[in-house]
Formats: structure tokens, sequence, C-alpha cells
């Protein structure tokens, strides 16, 4: 499974941003997906993730975001969202998206894309 992750960019707090990864390969509804993020100075954290489909695409997000995030993902299309509503300065990190084959954890993931930019001004 290759991954493409693509939509970050500058935006002031309060903004909206969407991330989309858009995947390779065959079966993409038999993976998990998750959003990952990494600050300088920071170790890589859990975002959100999505269940593959016998899952029923249940979602998981971390505390932080909670109530402003959301993950979502199109099987015709390969492709996972990351709807980024109440954007903070403390969101600037580099977002990764990541996949894995069957149930979705948090960590724990196979396959990475290369990472979008995501900066956010007070």
């Amino acid at each position: 499974v290759q991954l493409q992750a693509s939509g970050g960019g500058l935006v002031q707090a309060g903004g909206s941003l969407r991330l989309s990864c858009a995947a390779s390969g065959r079966a993409f509804s038999a993976y998990a997906m998750g959003w990952f993020r990494q600050a300088p100075g920071k170790e890589r954290e859990f975002v959100a993730g999505i269940n593959w489909s016998r899952g029923g695409g249940s979602t998981s997000y971390a505390d932080s975001v909670k109530g402003r995030f959301s993950i979502s993902r199109d099987n015709a299309k390969n492709t996972v969202y990351l709807q980024m509503n109440g954007l903070k300065p403390e969101d600037t990190a580099v977002y990764y998206c990541a996949a894995r084959w069957g149930v979705m954890k948090k960590d724990d993931y196979d396959y990475w894309g290369q990472g979008t930019q995501v900066t956010v001004s007070s």
C-alpha cells in the first residue's frame, strides 16, 4: 500500500483544513486508517483513526482533537480524510496518514504516507 497525503497549509487560528490521503493498491476497505502528527521537538502522536469495513468504520480520536477533528473514508475512492475545524496554534505539525491491515489501533501501523505540513498562526 502506498499512501499520498495532501491538503496541508497555513491557516489562522479558528480556521479549517481538510487533509486527504489517497491509497494505492487493492482491498483498501480491509485496512484501518490513521492520522498522526509530529510537531518540532516532539514525538509523533496519534490523532484519529477509522476502522476497516468489517469493524464498521468506527472512529477514535485523541482527546486534544475531540469535537474539532473528524476522520472519514471513501472506500470507492481509496481515500481517507481528516476534517480539521477550530484549529489552534498547538495543532501545528507535520501530519501523516497510515494504514494497517484489519482492526484500528492507536499504534502499530505498517504503511505510512510522506506527511503534509499544517501551520496554524495565532
